[in-house]
């Protein structure tokens, strides 16, 4: 038996687990995520409770185009959110998988 053949099985799996994390994350980024909380995060509310955020300016990312948790020009705030958190699911797929091809890919290399 070849080492392709052997690895075929353990590859198929591998590819259902990551399809279905995927499928969980941009379920869970598009639609549940509109139901968290808008109140402030803990370190939040402790600063306004204590005036330690009278100085407080905008990010410089304030104006980006996914700025405050949805996307901007899109007027149904539900939508907006779910967008937003697909994008943000899309994007870190797209880097964490370039990087993981990029390691195996130098792998092999260095291996040959």
């Amino acid at each position: 038996m070849s080492t392709t053949t052997a690895h075929r099985p353990v590859r198929r799996r591998n590819t259902v687990f990551l399809l279905a994390g995927l499928a969980v994350a941009l379920l869970l980024a598009g639609i549940v995520s509109f139901y968290a909380s808008s109140e402030p995060d803990g370190l939040e509310k402790v600063a306004a409770d204590h005036s330690l955020d009278a100085n407080v300016t905008d990010s410089h990312t304030a104006g980006s185009p996914l700025a405050e948790y949805g996307v901007q020009g899109v007027e149904n705030e539900r939508v907006s959110v779910g967008l937003a958190g697909v994008i943000g699911v899309g994007v870190t797929f797209l880097v964490a998988g370039g990087l993981v091809l990029l390691v195996r890919t130098r792998r092999r290399t260095d291996a040959d």
